[in-house]
């Protein structure tokens, strides 16, 4: 395995986008959803940046990248289509300190950017490790037709429960068991089937029986 799984929280954090193209775009539309402060470098930008741009909701440098402009950002994307530059920028950007990823170049990487499906706080990752980037995504759509909407919902019901477990199950091994009931594989297919109810009707049955042993 040549890379780490991690997941980062990047709420509020400075992160940068060299270049301004629809790779671009893509890369900063996550970075959004992920609570970043965007800074794109880049004399243009696709029609969604530059709306994005002009709402304030993106910082834009108008203006090719120059030494200096990655020396004190926490994530660093170099996605140009001018190879010298994205190396020259992921250079300057790893020597600050920050974390680097250069676009269908893995080798100049601290990290690659995985194919993703999100349902609420549910979100479920594909990685190819920079391989197969299409294969990744394939993959991807294949999860999307299996977990819908429904499981970012549900997800909300079992956080909740969760918080009550901590004070009414005093050990690891009580609630790891607890769970092993409550959460069964027939649970989950409730909830691809749609029957979001039931299956949270099931969560609060095991949580009932729970606080009646204890």
């Amino acid at each position: 395995m040549r890379y780490y799984p991690i997941n980062l929280d990047i709420a509020g954090r400075d992160c940068v986008v060299v270049g301004g193209g629809a790779v671009a775009e893509r890369k900063v539309e996550t970075l959004l959803d992920a609570g970043a402060a965007v800074t794109v470098i880049s004399p243009q930008l696709t029609p969604v940046l530059a709306h994005l741009a002009a709402n304030s909701t993106i910082c834009w440098q108008q203006r090719v990248w120059q030494v200096g402009d990655l020396s004190a950002c926490f994530l660093a994307i170099c996605a140009t289509n001018d190879e010298a530059v994205n190396a020259a920028a992921a250079a300057e950007a790893r020597q600050a300190g920050a974390l680097v990823n250069v676009v269908d170049t893995p080798a100049l990487c601290d990290f690659t950017l995985p194919a993703l499906v999100s349902r609420s706080d549910l979100l479920i990752t594909v990685s190819t490790g920079g391989a197969s980037p299409i294969l990744a995504r394939r993959i991807r759509e294949q999860i999307e037709q299996l977990y819908g909407d429904d499981f970012g919902n549900y997800l909300a019901e079992l956080a909740a429960v969760r918080e009550q477990m901590k004070h009414c199950l005093a050990t690891p091994a009580d609630r790891e068991q607890f769970w092993r009931t409550a959460l069964d594989a027939a649970a989950i297919e409730l909830v691809h089937q749609g029957k979001v109810g039931e299956a949270k009707e099931k969560i609060r049955s095991a949580v009932s029986g729970t606080w009646t042993q204890s």
